[in-house]
């Protein structure tokens, strides 16, 4: 045997020097690993291959197959291993713990992490039962030197990891393994804890050797603390807690110990169980917690940092675990040195590093909230601390591409661009605005003076532009400018301390003097930088609630914020107008919508001044946009309800619109709105263009349309009756009532609207019609691509993030084409909207337009044939019945495209066209995705009420399906739904859809239909007269979506309780579905036959619900598809041993189990008297 062996381990030798290779031929490369696989599945002797290949003498990379070929004999042939060879493969496994390495600092890691393999290999087929004494065995080891201390570390390690973390191992075999551990844990964790303190102890000598075991035994204590009793955490009076924070001042074991020490504090479980943790809170042990957070040595090391973060998670967890226990547990009341833990909490909290700053969030606003804590005395002192804090943590500071500030250094280690930490930051601003609005309600006068002071600083002090000046115009700030920056952060601050003033503060106790100076001072700042202007708006937002204390005062909040909408600079007039100029216009707009909106009666007094600085602003076309126009109108409609007078209200509607109902009802705007080749004239989209003048005459032509759609969206949105039904009565505005006693509304705004409607609903037919092949033929080549996806769509629906350093200075449209594509985009939108609107504002009065559904379906659904999948979005939303069908079919041919997209291969085009057509599949992809979920909200929301089962396996397969032709759940369907069910051709269609797209790649899709809507719509005709073929058909669907999406638990209970009702309801009247479940791979018939006379005769049934549906989850298990991953992967089978915890059945024998039969003996015929 010898030679033979020899000669196959010269030959894998050769053939693992040539696939290791850097040079190796490919092809040898690929022959070498076939001879080597080859060899691992057929040949015979290929234990003690693998024991010379891992000889000591071999070089690492031989002796890691060696063990490689070691550890396939174990997971693949162990079952059909004689006994012998065996108890041989495991004492030679053992030879090489003891001796087949090198010394600790000298061996490879790799090949240490494959012995232990081998090991736990071998413990998951043979322990406990055939293995009694393996714990043992490993405790002996360790005394054979450091080398194998570690090496018995990491069994003890990968066994924990794959028995309870990664669950690697059947079902009975895992809990053999886990019950056993378990009941060995207390001898385990001494043994763990000795290993520990023996060789830290000799590290602390200096010996380097004993350093690397201490690293092991932490990491293998990091694997047992996840899950062990607490009991064992905190035996001995906490001793290992105790161990920990001592070697937290270890430089070499500190993260280890950070990591163990993390765990354990963060347990969860029986509150009683956690008390011993408070025991972090004493004295020493906080001591030993804050030295180590103390800094060591110059410079920044990323091991140094690492261990930061981990201490500053310890802490987070411990004021968890604080949270938890104070007021929940009796005997544990707030520790007398919180002081000492919030002092060390808030260092972290202004550390440099941004991130450690942001970790401390979720504990702070924990702290504020909670119910005892955020009353004590040291808590609200550290209240105030922190919103002092929060002035220098909500300054935008830090970006790895920048050495203005020490976090820059931390951020470089964190992020790898700069806007990834912008995206990272303005999550963490967000965090610290909650958090700063807990400790506002803690300190609110103290909140309070802090803003102020902030406030009247940023005022005083004078416009710091710093270096990065912006490209609107000399001495602008940029976004990344000192006082931007400055700017920005109190008024974060601002916004979070106000919102919470005026909420938790009694009017009385207000402080109104100072909230008026400070509106005064706000009021009184000139500025002309766009930047810092968005912010004072933001500022005057938050204070503006002053001003119902001074209604005087009102006027002059009104000019201010009518100067920015119009902005009347210099230097913007003649500008290219920029985003950051578009933004504080827009924002000046909705702080006046937001103030009509929110204080209507307040407001009301200033109506006639307000109408009369809109007027002017309107007398020059060319100074708002449309956008900003229909703001304008949308606040004076607001204010507009509030005069409760419907003859008053709906003559100021007619006045405001009279200039849009002219040119929107006159000849010219007819013939363009009726034509699509006059309409694309007009608007320009057929002209090339060369010469900017007469882009502009187009440009007017556009902003004319846009301002009609656009005015008569901001009427149909904001003009309402007043919701007080006796204001209402009073004011004209009820004019019937329902036979139930509801009251009919009038809307002011609904004669002159729908006067409107006819040409807005032959615009939609116009701009449908425009994606014809003959209108496409009209654009000119300057417009070729003007209905394709914008770039800031497209990466909205990919979800790629939008650069933001330099938006705000980039110009709005950057070119022709551009804005004609968002012209189209938004007209396109708006136009729904009004329909969607139009509903609810107008009610019996758009309903009863003669023929309305004659002339939505000749406009609104017309051509969609040809209309692209993006402009369809506003449509679903707003209009349905019709839609479906032609939905249904658009959505599976897309789906089919997908799905043979999937199975194709690569091409071999040229890089750069291969990425262009990946980046428009993913695009394609997410468009249809998105659509088919638009789709199936509609189909939820016109068809079924909210009708969940639960997701989870064991509750959802609870659900007695002996119900399901009960009348529990009558209300299933929604009236609308009720009214669909009555005609055929539309619920068939809707029936249809549902199946279908089960079966479509989208697992979010499949587990919310198979729940909501497939069984809900169907039980509707389960009773009835379905066609065989129907039936076939519905069932089969279900369980192609299982073939498809039955490896994800989710959509497998969800389909798997959708096939079973199905199953119940109709297969005692069609044998078709029988006949189905005959062709599922793999499936029992004897048990099949079972079920099925069950299911047809219920009379039989015996076993109850629960067992019965995972009877047929078991019937059509053969039916769930493999995940790619896993489809060639090959299995590793590992046997149950006899087991170890077999439950005794309680007898039966009463007399049997009785102690003293006393009746028995009494019937003994020796009795004795």
């Amino acid at each position: 045997m010898a030679d033979p062996v020899s000669a196959m381990c010269e030959q894998l030798v050769k053939a693992v020097n040539v696939m290791m290779d850097a040079e190796s031929n490919q092809r040898y490369r690929l022959e070498a690993l076939k001879f080597f696989e080859e060899f691992k599945e057929k040949c015979l002797f290929c234990v003690p291959c693998g024991l010379q290949l891992a000889d000591k003498s071999q070089t690492a990379v031989v002796r890691h197959f060696g063990l490689q070929i070691l550890e396939h004999v174990i997971k693949f042939q162990w079952n059909n291993m004689p006994q012998q060879d065996k108890v041989h493969l495991k004492n030679c496994t053992m030879e090489l713990l003891t001796n087949g390495t090198f010394p600790i600092l000298e061996e490879q890691s790799h090949i240490k992490d494959a012995l232990s393999r081998i090991v736990v290999e071998m413990i998951k087929r043979e322990w406990p039962q055939h293995w009694p004494d393996m714990l043992k065995e490993m405790e002996t080891l360790t005394s054979f030197g450091e080398t194998q201390t570690e090496l018995v570390m990491l069994i003890l390690l990968r066994l924990a990891e794959d028995v309870i973390t990664f669950q690697t191992l059947p079902t009975q075999r895992r809990r053999d393994i886990q019950q056993t551990l378990t009941q060995n844990m207390d001898s385990i964790f001494t043994f763990l804890l000795s290993i520990l303190q023996q060789h830290v102890d000799e590290y602390r000598r200096l010996a380097k050797a004993h350093c690397r075991v201490g690293i092991a035994t932490l990491n293998t204590l990091a694997g047992y603390i996840d899950w062990v009793a607490l009991v064992h955490i905190t035996n001995d009076n906490c001793h290992l807690l105790e161990i920990l924070c001592l070697l937290l001042s270890e430089t070499e074991l500190q993260l280890e110990a950070a990591e163990c020490l993390l765990i354990a504090v963060s347990r969860k479980g029986k509150l009683e169980d956690r008390k011993p943790l408070m025991v972090l809170f004493d004295d020493v042990a906080m001591h030993y917690i804050l030295s180590a957070a103390q800094p060591a040595g110059a410079g920044l090391l990323e091991v140094r940092y690492t261990f930061l973060k981990r201490l500053c998670q310890v802490l987070c967890a411990l004021g968890g675990q604080l949270c938890a226990l104070v007021g929940a547990v009796a005997e544990v009341n707030i520790p007398e040195n919180l002081n000492k833990y919030m002092e060390a909490f808030l260092a972290f909290t202004t550390h440099p590093s941004q991130f450690l700053r942001s970790s401390t969030q979720t504990t702070w606003g924990n702290m504020f909230r909670h119910e005892v804590l955020s009353k004590d005395p040291v808590v609200a002192q550290m209240a105030v601390k922190y919103l002092k804090a929060a002035m220098t943590n909500l300054v935008k500071t830090g970006f790895p591409s920048h050495n203005d500030s020490p976090a820059c250094e931390y951020s470089r280690m964190d992020f790898d661009c700069d806007e990834d930490f912008n995206a990272f930051f303005n999550s963490f601003r967000a965090q610290q605005g909650d958090v700063a609005r807990h400790a506002c309600k803690i300190a609110p006068m103290e909140a309070f003076q802090i803003a102020g002071e902030w406030l009247q600083y940023q005022i005083n002090t004078p416009l710091d532009t710093g270096n990065a000046l912006s490209k609107t115009g000399e001495g602008l700030c940029s976004m990344l400018s000192p006082s931007a920056r400055q700017w920005d952060a109190m008024t974060t601050f601002m916004e979070s301390v106000m919102g919470q003033l005026f909420k938790i503060v009694d009017k009385e106790k207000l402080p109104v003097d100072q909230g008026m100076e400070l509106l005064q001072a706000v009021v009184n700042y000139e500025m002309r930088d766009p930047l810092i202007l968005s912010c004072i708006l933001s500022n005057l937002s938050s204070l503006f609630p002053f001003v119902l204390h001074r209604p005087d005062f009102l006027p002059q909040v009104f000019f201010k914020v009518m100067n920015v909408v119009s902005l009347r600079f210099h230097f913007i007039m003649f500008a290219p107008r920029t985003r950051a100029v578009k933004n504080v216009r827009r924002h000046a707009c909705s702080s006046i919508i937001k103030m009509c909106r929110d204080y209507p009666e307040f407001v009301l007094p200033c109506f006639d001044m307000l109408y009369t600085q809109v007027k002017k602003l309107f007398a020059n076309e060319l100074l708002l946009t449309q956008m900003e126009k229909c703001a304008l109108m949308e606040a004076l409609v607001l204010l507009s309800n509030q005069f409760k007078d419907y003859n008053k209200q709906k003559a100021f509607l007619e006045e405001l619109m009279a200039p849009v109902t002219t040119r929107w009802l006159s000849e010219d705007m007819r013939s363009v709105l009726w034509e699509p080749a006059s309409f694309l004239a007009f608007i320009g989209a057929d002209q090339v263009v060369n010469e900017p003048a007469a882009e502009d005459q187009m440009g007017i032509n556009r902003s004319r349309i846009s301002f009609c759609v656009y005015t008569i969206l901001g009427v149909v949105k904001r003009a309402r009756w007043p919701a007080n039904l006796e204001e209402a009565k009073a004011g004209g505005f009820v004019v019937g009532y329902t036979p139930a006693g509801a009251p009919i509304y009038r809307n002011p705004c609904a004669e002159p609207l729908l006067g409107l409607l006819p040409n807005l609903l032959n615009l939609i037919r116009t701009h449908n019609s425009l994606f014809l092949p003959e209108n496409m033929a009209r654009l000119s080549e300057t417009f070729s691509r003007a209905y394709d996806v914008m770039d800031v769509e497209k990466n909205l629906i990919l979800a790629i993030s939008q650069p933001t350093m330099d938006m705000y200075d980039s110009p709005v449209y950057k070119s022709a084409l551009e804005r004609m594509q968002g012209f189209f985009c938004m007209l396109y939108d708006n136009c729904y909207h009004v329909i969607g609107y139009a509903g609810p504002a107008l009610q019996q009065d758009f309903y009863t337009v003669e023929a309305l559904a004659e002339q939505l379906v000749g406009s609104a659904l017309i051509h969609l044939e040809h209309v692209p999948d993006h402009r369809l979005q506003p449509l679903k939303n707003h209009l349905y019945s019709s839609l479906f069908s032609g939905l249904s079919q658009r959505l599976n041919l897309r789906w089919q495209i997908i799905n043979q997209r999937t199975n194709m291969c690569g091409s071999d085009d040229d890089e750069c066209s291969e990425e262009n057509q990946v980046t428009q599949e993913m695009l394609e992809d997410r468009l249809v995705r998105l659509a088919t979920r638009e789709v199936m909200d509609l189909l939820c929301d016109c068809s079924t009420n909210v009708w969940v089962f639960s997701l989870g396996d064991d509750e959802m397969m609870a659900t007695d399906s002996t119900q399901l032709n009960t009348s529990q759940t009558a209300d299933e369907l929604t009236e609308l739904g009720k009214c669909l069910l009555r005609k055929e051709d539309i619920y068939m269609t809707l029936l249809a859809i549902s199946f279908n797209s089960l079966s479509w790649r989208d697992t979010t899709n499949c587990q919310r239909v198979a729940t909501q809507v497939c069984w809900a719509l169907l039980r509707q005709v389960a009773g009835g007269n379905l066609l065989p073929e129907a039936v076939t058909w519905l069932f089969a669907s279900v369980l192609k979506a299982l073939q498809m999406h039955g490896q994800h638990d989710g959509c497998n209970a969800a389909l798997t309780q959708l096939a079973l009702f199905i199953y119940d309801a109709l297969r005692p009247r069609y044998t078709e579905l029988r006949a189905i479940m005959n062709q599922i791979p793999n499936i029992h018939l004897e048990q099949l036959e079972q079920f099925d006379q069950r299911t047809v005769n219920p009379a039989l049934q015996k076993v109850g619900e629960k067992k019965r549906k995972d009877q047929f989850k078991k019937l059509i298990a053969g039916t769930v598809g493999k995940p790619l991953g896993q489809q060639f992967k090959k299995e590793v089978h590992i046997r149950n041993l006899p087991s170890l915890f077999k439950k005794v059945k309680p007898s039966k024998d009463i007399v049997a189990d009785s102690e003293d039969a006393g009746l028995v003996s009494l019937f003994e015929p020796d009795h004795d008297d």
